[in-house]
């Protein structure tokens, strides 16, 4: 899943927040509950953190997850207290609208892949007053285009929002958009099905997180314990994958996670894991202050984020004390 990092309308979505609402609000008196909401729909990519928060689970962390259409809507039910935890990294909501939620761990850094058809691109330049897709309005994936727009000196036509790293790459292949951001499993895919049919175009210099943890900051003073539980189990799976991405996939089986999976994309897990070990994309120290401060140069510099990087305050993003609790239990890495 793409992080969240743009401004959201607290209003604008009201109706669609109701409904994401309604699906957490039968719970929201059951106060050993923890609530976590992920805006996007299970996929092998969210397999290694599934297998996390069963793993927590056995630590006797009471989780519920839900499954919300968007990153922004699980944002804002954590700052209106109907989720407690959210997946993404709400940089913007928190400096523009102050909303009270501070990340607390680092899940992934951005790892995306820039995919055009080439039939009609071959560069950069090529899209200048061309429309690209991305993920959702203030993800990840939109500020890495948006990024690329001032580097390379040219203006996309129009931006448009398909949630989804498969759902992308499937439209690629099916014609019905030329440019786009994929994942490492998308673009294995295109290469598989459409071998030399399309271009990936260069991106360098980018390193920010994609998705960290993030609650309510009464709600991380009141649960330290389960908290730490949860970062813990996060942790230890990350060091562990990384050392043997083969294990997701036992994980799979034992906590029967994803069982109507697709027989091709189950197929893709060992791939996809060995990849992401190789590359080292599992942040093995959860982030942290030195996470927050690669954000704060990237984000500044594709406009999610306002102001000099070396003036804004770790604080103001993040509270570190869970995860320093954690590594002085663990050791770092």
């Amino acid at each position: 899943m793409e992080m969240f990092k743009g401004l959201v309308s607290l209003t604008a979505s009201a109706a669609a927040l109701a409904v994401g609402v309604a699906l957490i609000a039968s719970n929201a008196a059951e106060a050993a509950k923890v609530r976590v909401v992920y805006g996007d729909i299970p996929s092998v990519e969210s397999l290694h953190l599934l297998a996390a928060f069963e793993r927590a689970k056995e630590k006797g962390v009471d989780i519920e997850m839900t499954y919300l259409k968007s990153e922004d809507i699980a944002a804002q039910a954590v700052v209106g207290g109907q989720a407690d935890i959210g997946v993404g990294g709400p940089y913007a909501l928190v400096q523009k609208v102050k909303a009270p939620i501070r990340m607390f761990m680092q899940l992934s850094t951005l790892r995306f892949y820039p995919a055009v058809n080439g039939e009609f691109y071959k560069n950069w330049k090529d899209l200048n007053g061309q429309e690209v897709a991305v993920h959702s309005r203030g993800s990840g994936t939109e500020a890495i285009m948006k990024l690329m727009e001032q580097r390379q000196g040219i203006k996309f036509s129009k931006i448009s929002y398909i949630p989804g790293a498969e759902v992308r790459t499937g439209a690629l292949l099916q014609g019905n958009v030329k440019a786009t951001i994929v994942d490492s499993s998308g673009r294995r895919l295109l290469e598989q099905q459409a071998p030399g049919k399309f271009v990936i175009l260069p991106l360098e210099g980018v390193n920010a997180t994609d998705e960290a943890l993030f609650a309510n900051t009464n709600f991380l003073e009141k649960n330290a314990a389960d908290v730490d539980k949860i970062v813990e189990a996060i942790l230890t799976t990350w060091r562990e994958v990384t050392a043997n991405p083969a294990l997701v996939s036992e994980w799979r089986a034992k906590y029967k996670l994803l069982p109507d999976l697709p027989a091709a994309q189950a197929g893709d897990i060992g791939p996809y894991f060995e990849e992401l070990a190789k590359g080292k994309a599992f942040p093995l120290n959860g982030g942290g202050a030195a996470a927050a401060k690669d954000d704060f140069a990237f984000y500044t510099l594709s406009g999610q984020l306002t102001g000099e990087p070396a003036s804004l305050k770790v604080e103001d993003f993040w509270d570190t004390r869970p995860l320093d609790r954690v590594l002085a239990k663990l050791g770092s890495k």
